[in-house]
């Protein structure tokens, strides 16, 4: 396969996906309210972070009461900073999962109504809520952690000058598309029964380019403050056409062979 071509395929995936939930504006802005319940949560948060910040760095400094007011102010001072930063990029690295999470029931519903609109899809296979709920949270977790120590390794790696400006970037922008990848495949996947990440990422491997193509676009439309609002319904949608392409198609149940009637002799 053509890489480049495969790459704007990819990228056509995304437009796709936005086409679908354009043409129906009401599930369109229900995908759009977890993004903006998620950013209003996290920004409500680092607010009240802020505000409390002073008296939170004296807490978890007692012992630099008694330090002169110099030493005390730079210690507290790269403390709070450090919590600040830290803050910010755990925020950044848990976006997606926590409102990929928090608006799951709508974007099945976004993910299942490309399924119709595309036609062939199996039937969801049943689990329970519970097992569900857990299964999700396992993964999402997993998802979070792996997501923070690639970026924490990319920003390390960007410490290197001149290799590591160009390098930190490209893994940030490869690994974090690909991991966006697995969370937007996630509802296709789990109705034909390949409830793992391993599955996911198994099939996807198999066209990387495809799938970097129309993850690193929206990996970078997402991490714009506000527009991840409403690249996220248009995500999900192209989320479940990648699968759908991804997947190998459903094999047409075979028909009950009809028996021959031996033709009968004129005496």
């Amino acid at each position: 396969m053509n890489p480049i071509r495969e790459a704007l395929s990819g990228v056509g995936t995304l437009f796709r996906g936005l086409a679908i939930v354009l043409r129906r504006p009401r599930l369109f802005f229900l995908g759009a309210l977890p993004a903006l319940i998620t950013s209003l949560l996290f920004l409500a948060a680092l607010i009240t972070l802020i505000l409390n910040m002073e008296d939170l760095v004296a807490w978890a400094t007692p012992f630099a009461a008694d330090w002169g007011s110099t030493w005390r102010g730079l210690l507290r001072g790269s403390l709070a900073l450090g919590l600040l930063v830290g803050s910010i990029l755990v925020m950044v690295v848990a976006f997606t999962t926590v409102t990929l999470t928090l608006g799951a029931p709508i974007y099945d519903k976004i993910a299942e109504m490309v399924e119709e609109e595309m036609g062939g899809a199996p039937e969801a296979p049943e689990e329970s809520v519970l097992a569900s709920m857990a299964r999700a949270a396992g993964q999402a977790i997993a998802l979070v952690a792996i997501t923070l120590v690639v970026t924490i390794g990319a920003f390390l790696l960007g410490l290197i000058p001149v290799v590591g400006w160009i390098l930190g970037p490209v893994l940030t922008a490869v690994m974090g598309g690909w991991l966006l990848g697995i969370e937007l495949t996630t509802s296709a996947f789990d109705r034909r029964g390949l409830l793992r990440i391993r599955d996911r990422h198994s099939h996807m491997r198999h066209r990387r380019c495809r799938v970097l193509g129309f993850t690193i676009p929206t990996y970078f439309l997402m991490a714009i403050p506000f527009v991840a609002i409403v690249v996220f319904p248009a995500a999900t949608a192209g989320g479940t056409i990648l699968a759908r392409e991804l997947l190998p198609e459903q094999p047409e149940s075979p028909q009950t062979p009809v028996p021959q009637v031996p033709p009968t002799t004129t005496p």
